[in-house]
């Protein structure tokens, strides 16, 4: 990759300012100060801007998001702060969410620059499970468990929703685990059966949990063994 084009992306500046940034002599190539904006970076290249450390990037990307309520899963949006905003990252703009939560759910959030990763995640053809911790309005009984795993008619839709998981856990808390990524989905499932959302928060994609020692805000790589796990479809 040309130097200048690396260090337009590393610093999110044009590549006129780039090229202006490597001629005041800010730019060092194995500690070495490189003015030529058309010099090859080689993998094995240590890259700093103004003594800082430039990291390159090698194949595709993974984390791991606790998203907090209040921020949207776009990589822009005119009126709410996106969740790019906690991705200390380079390039992060590149990123883009596997899986979109609401503004006002919380919880697991997969963020990747590897689109047919995300893709198997997010296909329906793929049923991908997610678990999502729920808190209703009205006490849930055993009813709405057998409602759920027989299929839920949607409000406009034509088809039942594929079979799902209810457990519950208090008369007005629950875990649910759907297979599919219909539009508020776990939300219109409760509405169909008479009662009402009032706090979600996704802890599984695929066999991904959310990490306990993640605070809401807080990101971490995946691991190879996650990465994986992602796209395990559903039992």
């Amino acid at each position: 990759m040309r130097l200048d084009k690396f260090i337009s992306q590393q610093l999110e500046i044009s590549r006129a300012l780039a090229g202006r940034e490597i001629r005041a002599s800010r730019v060092t190539i194995d500690g070495e100060i490189v003015r030529d904006s058309a010099f090859k970076i080689q993998p094995e290249h240590e890259v700093a801007y103004e003594g800082n450390t430039l990291a390159q990037q090698h194949g595709p990307r993974y984390f791991m998001l606790n998203k907090p309520e209040g921020y949207v899963c776009s990589t822009d949006d005119p009126d709410h702060p996106t969740i790019l905003y906690f991705m200390e990252e380079p390039m992060a703009y590149k990123l883009h969410a596997a899986g979109r939560l609401d503004i006002d759910t919380t919880g697991l959030v997969l963020l990747t620059d590897d689109g047919q990763w995300s893709h198997r995640i997010t296909s329906p053809r793929h049923h991908c499970e997610k678990t999502y911790l729920v808190t209703v309005d009205a006490p849930l009984s055993d009813e709405t468990v057998a409602q759920f795993a027989a299929g839920i008619q949607l409000h406009n839709e034509k088809d039942l929703t594929r079979p799902a998981t209810l457990e519950i856990i208090t008369p007005t808390e629950a875990r649910v685990t759907i297979s599919e990524g219909r539009y508020h989905q776990v939300k219109r499932m409760f509405a169909a059966v008479g009662n009402h959302v009032v706090g979600l928060h996704r802890e599984r994609i695929g066999e991904v949990v959310l990490d306990p020692e993640l605070a809401p805000g807080e990101y971490r790589p995946l691991t190879e063994d996650e990465i994986a796990l992602a796209v395990v479809p559903s039992r």
